[in-house]
């Protein structure tokens, strides 16, 4: 049965969060079932997956543990670890990963006792060193030093060594200054080294370090976590740094992941590959015998065409044999992608000497191979033409040892230009940076628009391999390169469990009504999909962010215009995509979300400085504008991507905005606007109702419910926030209060205070609230947002009789409907559902008498189609109304 929600959160009140492990209610009903499925469908050879399965409120024990079956219904091994719990210690989320090498087309995840592994990880965790063997290989990580992976074996074969970080810092932007610029040699330096997870299916090991000079300057923090699966001849890296520069100087000019490469075969049993577009790949030799006026014999030459040993020299035509020593044997390859759509390789003998061009494309799958018949290292970066400029080097393959490099940032790009756009325009006071933002939207400040504190992630694969793969063999690594295989829970699993506060239904055509929103939010994915492409929305700080508005008289995306250039989640596209993937399982949407989730979590947030925790606001430059402010950084369009993968470093991501109050503190939102002083006080905060405290609050909530080390603060800091806007005389419509950092409350409000913006409840408010009503027994707080949710699209006369003033006039009527939709579920009225959809349909977004299409625009440099009507920027906001208020009084639509 299910325990009191009432009943436990009432005790819970008193009882520290980071106790609830301890409490946690047994009486359960029986565990259900769960079918999982491919995201992209069955994967073609082995795979690996970790993802996540949520569970319904008193269903699962805590300590539940968990089988898995194939289709067949043959046990598969499965390593299981809870994310997230209900408030009455129930499992919330659980966390899965396996390692298949014949993936079926579906699994069944239950209760249960797992399968173990024929080969299990293991990890032995050294005073100097962490050894980790999957069974097939071997990886030594050292706790100091350059080195993050010291020794890659496979049996008793070495097949890397010397893993390392490795970058080029830059003095000057070459072509701005006067004389030539220096690019001094940096290093990865350890600092600390953590077994996360040790098995039996997959082992997780995380370092942290610097990047180190040889005269000991130390610039780039990072963090790399490496993840071993059983049975698994594959390493797979997730690295992240951040950059701790203010962009002024000291230039990225190079930045990438460096192995050596033991080559032990002759020089004709060695292989370069580099696979392009598709499963097009170079398929090189370091010394050719193919093409040349002597023919060895067609079985040698296709041996080596085959990447297989070649016979024995002596059987060849001896013409070749004894003269194999005039043959070229080709040393370095490169493989540049220096745009979106063109990359080029070439290769030359040996450094010194001139490189010849081998061939060029469009998109690079990222994959490279070294080695030979005696094993080789394959190595591959994700979303490598997304991400560009980016690079593969190969150097020395001649040599005992070859020198591999992918290159994050390619060193042949030219350095990395963080510096901010423009010189001020003497704009030095509040009153000129207002009359500015009149104009270009942008809100900039000196010294603001900097991009010191923030990071970028990015997913890199090593394999230790047998011997030179096929040509096959290769493609499949390609495509799991370019997408990793992801298993998904079913569309109504995600739905009917509740994790995200009841706001989603399953896609339904089933009237007219409903199968016109249903395809207008069809075409509004579509369109920006394309417009990804057709824009070129790539890059390696710019993947995963859309733009902000259109220019209909040049007839682009306004770029270079202010704050309508790069959206950084304004009004909150993060929510409308995960929201679109939860109803319809869409692998388009759900690599769009993910995608923009890696943006958006990384560039647009500062994670060092005084900022950190804070995000920026839309502009030219993803760190441009001077409003760093919560609903940018909010917890809350991260928490869908950490808990339907478990990825670790967006767990980080979340761990590090649960103390983002203190931020107050140094930075007031208000500054330029403020009519009376006001200086910060830890005693009493001024803190938004709206953007500031739904961010504060998703942080909170999802510490919590994660049971982190600070989960009891959280807890706290949530419950007496809810708990001193419920006492306000007019709840959320009051604006703001004082915030006390010591207590986690508001201060007392005795009068009642209008202060109602559009913009309050579009950053995830909306979202966080209905999670927390779901969750937490609290009437005051309810009524206090439900009196908000009733009166934001409610008449002059009903706001002033009930909060003593009228709103004003708002916008974004359309956005908010959803908030009409939720006060009539929630107090069963189907008067504000009719009114709800009448604010839908009639509000000041996209109507339904639209013109749903796209048109193709000639004018531009690369014709493409555009429809204008889009770029208002309320895409998310309609939405986001379109799904939730389907989703909470669909049954009640009104026909346009």
């Amino acid at each position: 049965m299910e325990v009191s929600r009432r009943t436990v959160l009432a005790g819970m009140a008193a009882v520290p969060a980071a106790s609830l492990l301890d409490t946690r209610s047994t009486a359960v009903a029986d565990v259900p079932e769960v079918k999982l499925s491919w995201l992209e469908g069955k994967p073609t050879t082995a795979a690996v997956t970790t993802w996540g399965t949520p569970w319904p409120k008193g269903a699962v024990p805590a300590d539940q543990t968990f089988a898995l079956k194939a289709a067949d219904g043959s046990a598969v091994p499965v390593q299981s670890w809870p994310t997230a719990y209900w408030p009455d210690g129930s499992l919330k989320w659980s966390a899965h990963a396996i390692a298949v090498d014949a993936p079926a087309e579906s699994y069944t995840l239950g209760p249960g006792t797992a399968a173990a592994p024929p080969q299990p990880v293991t990890v032995k965790n050294e005073k100097t060193y962490v050894d980790v063997d999957t069974g097939v290989i071997k990886t030594r990580i050292r706790k100091s030093g350059p080195e993050l992976i010291s020794h890659i074996w496979r049996g008793d074969v070495l097949i890397a060594r010397k893993g390392q970080l490795v970058n080029l810092k830059q003095d000057k932007i070459a072509e701005d200054e006067e004389g030539g610029s220096v690019r001094e040699r940096y290093e990865s330096d350890i600092t600390r080294v953590t077994v996360e997870q040790s098995g039996p299916v997959r082992a997780v090991v995380r370092i942290e370090g610097r990047h180190k000079s040889k005269k000991g300057k130390t610039w780039l923090p990072f963090s790399v976590r490496l993840y071993f699966v059983a049975g698994a001849e594959n390493v797979r890296m997730v690295h992240t740094f951040v950059y701790d520069r203010d962009g002024q100087q000291d230039y990225i000019a190079g930045l990438g992941v460096r192995f050596r490469v033991p080559m032990r075969d002759a020089a004709y049993d060695r292989h370069v590959r580099f696979v392009g577009e598709g499963h097009g790949m170079v398929s090189e030799a370091v010394k050719g015998i193919t093409g040349l006026r002597r023919d060895p014999g067609a079985t040698v030459r296709a041996a080596q065409i085959a990447g297989t040993k070649l016979p024995d020299p002596a059987t060849w035509d001896q013409r070749v044999t004894t003269r194999l020593k005039w043959i070229p044997e080709w040393g370095d390859y490169t493989l540049s992608q220096l745009n979106a759509d063109g990359f080029t390789v070439k290769k030359r003998t040996k450094q010194g000497y001139g490189w010849v061009s081998v061939d060029q494309g469009g998109r690079a799958s990222g994959l490279g191979y070294v080695g030979g018949v005696s094993g080789g290292f394959a190595f591959g970066l994700r979303d490598f033409w997304q991400r560009h400029p980016t690079q593969l080097d190969i150097r020395g393959a001649f040599t005992e040892e070859a020198e591999v490099t992918v290159w994050l940032w390619s060193p042949d790009a030219g350095a990395m230009d963080t510096r901010f756009y423009h010189d001020g325009m003497g704009e030095d006071t509040y009153p000129e940076q207002l009359d500015a933002l009149e104009i270009t939207y942008e809100d900039y400040e000196p010294k603001f628009g900097t991009p010191y504190g923030i990071a970028r992630t990015s997913e890199l694969t090593f394999w230790a391999l047998a011997a030179t793969p096929t040509a096959a063999r290769l493609g499949d690594l390609a495509d799991q390169v370019r997408t990793p295989p992801q298993l998904i829970n079913p569309v109504d699993q995600l739905i009917s469990t509740r994790v995200f506060g009841g706001l989603v239904s399953p896609v339904d055509r089933s009237v007219p009504a409903k199968k016109a929103i249903e395809d207008h939010l069809d075409f509004l994915f579509d369109f920006y999909r394309g417009q990804v492409e057709s824009r070129h929305w790539y890059g390696f700080w710019d993947y995963g962010d859309i733009m902000h508005t259109f220019d209909e008289d040049r007839l682009v995306w306004r770029y270079d215009v202010g704050g309508y250039a790069w959206d950084n989640s304004e009004l909150s596209p993060d929510l409308w995509l995960w929201y679109s993937f939860l109803r319809s399982g869409r692998a388009d949407i759900f690599r769009f979300a993910e995608a923009m989730t890696r943006h958006t979590g990384e560039v647009d947030v500062y994670h060092l400085g005084q900022w950190a925790g804070l995000g920026t606001r839309h502009g030219v430059q993803h760190w441009a504008d001077s409003a760093k402010q919560q609903r940018i950084s909010t917890a809350i369009y991260r928490r869908f991507y950490y808990y339907l993968t478990a990825d670790e470093r967006t767990g980080d991501l979340l761990s590090e905005l649960v103390d983002s109050d203190q931020t107050f503190l140094v930075l007031d939102p208000l500054r330029k606007i403020r009519t009376e002083p006001y200086e910060p006080d830890p005693h009493a905060l001024a803190i938004g109702l709206g953007t500031d405290w739904s961010g504060l609050a998703a942080a909170w909530l999802t510490e919590w419910e994660r049971q982190g080390p600070k989960a009891d603060v959280a807890h706290s800091k949530l419950l007496g926030t809810m708990e001193t806007i419920g006492a306000m005389p007019n709840g959320f419509v009051t604006g703001g209060g004082l915030y006390d950092l010591d207590t986690g409350r508001f201060a007392p409000v005795t009068a009642k205070t209008v202060s109602v913006s559009h913009l309050s409840a579009m950053f995830g408010q909306v979202e966080i609230c209905a999670e927390i009503i779901d969750l937490v027994d609290m009437p005051a707080f309810e009524a206090a947002w439900l009196q908000y949710c009733r009166l934001f699209n409610a008449t002059r006369e009903e706001q002033t009789a009930e909060c003593g003033a009228y709103f004003g006039n708002l916008i974004l009527r359309q956005g908010h409907s959803r908030l009409t939709a939720y006060a009539a579920v929630r107090l069963d009225r189907d008067d504000l559902a009719a009114r709800a959809w009448k604010e839908f349909y009639t509000g000041d977004g996209y109507g339904p008498n639209l013109p749903w299409a796209s048109e193709e625009v000639k004018s531009t440099l690369n014709p493409t189609q555009a429809a204008k009507w889009v770029s208002t920027n309320t895409t998310a906001l309609y939405g986001l109304a379109a799904i939730q208020t389907l989703a909470l009084v669909g049954d009640q639509i009104v026909n346009p």
